[in-house]
């Protein structure tokens, strides 16, 4: 009998689960603990930037003026397009379909290394405009102080969510790795779904933070 067991335990089912089902829920419910605290700390710094927003509303609109509108709008393209690539890549991996799997998980991380080469262009910009409080910070006297304000923020919140990017990104690499091995399958495509959750959580962060740093307040400018 153990043979036989053994035979027709399900492949990637852990020990301590009845079935896979069982280990679906338990997977997405703690993916989606993980991701409440990651709301919770994101949400936080909206906050602090609302209050300061409100706070100096001028100063932060001709801050954000000085952003490279076009590379964030395209980078908002760029992460939304990789949402949807994601998305096919959990529909392929429920049906098996193994190629097209690898296909869609390689064109989700080509779309986050685009997103992170154009944040890294973002950055040089700001650098060589003398935009980086605490390095090489530079602005008109009316709002010096004030735009600090805005701009320490807008490298924090945007660095903190390309961190993030590039743990997706190395997520995906072992997503794929798997893939290619044939660890995924039809049956046991557990792992894809929740990676899925992951990534779609940092393109929504990026679909808040788009609007508040770069075009909330501009005419006002």
């Amino acid at each position: 009998m153990l043979p036989e067991a053994a035979h027709h335990h399900p492949a990637g089912l852990a020990h301590q689960f009845d079935n896979l089902e069982q280990q679906k829920e338990a997977a997405t419910l703690g993916m989606w603990a993980f991701l409440t605290t990651e709301i919770l700390f994101f949400g936080g710094l909206f906050m602090v930037y609302t209050v300061y927003r409100s706070s100096y509303p001028d100063a932060f609109a001709a801050a954000s003026h000085e952003l490279v509108v076009w590379a964030g709008t395209v980078n908002t393209a760029v992460l939304i397009t990789s949402s949807l690539t994601m998305a096919l890549a959990v529909h392929a991996a429920q049906l098996g379909q193994r190629r097209l799997l690898i296909v869609f998980l390689l064109l989700t991380m080509a779309l986050g290394c685009v997103f992170l080469g154009i944040k890294a262009f973002e950055y040089y910009t700001e650098f060589v405009e003398r935009h980086i409080p605490g390095l090489n910070y530079d602005f008109e006297p009316k709002y010096f102080r004030n735009a600090q304000l805005f701009f320490s923020l807008y490298f924090l919140m945007t660095g903190l969510h390309a961190l993030h990017m590039i743990i997706g990104l190395g997520i995906m690499a072992f997503m794929l790795w798997w893939s290619v091995r044939g660890v995924i399958t039809a049956e046991y495509y557990i792992p894809i779904e929740i990676s899925g959750l992951y990534w779609h959580f940092v393109d929504i962060v990026w679909i808040f933070l788009f609007p508040l740093l770069y075009l909330i307040g501009r005419h006002a400018h």
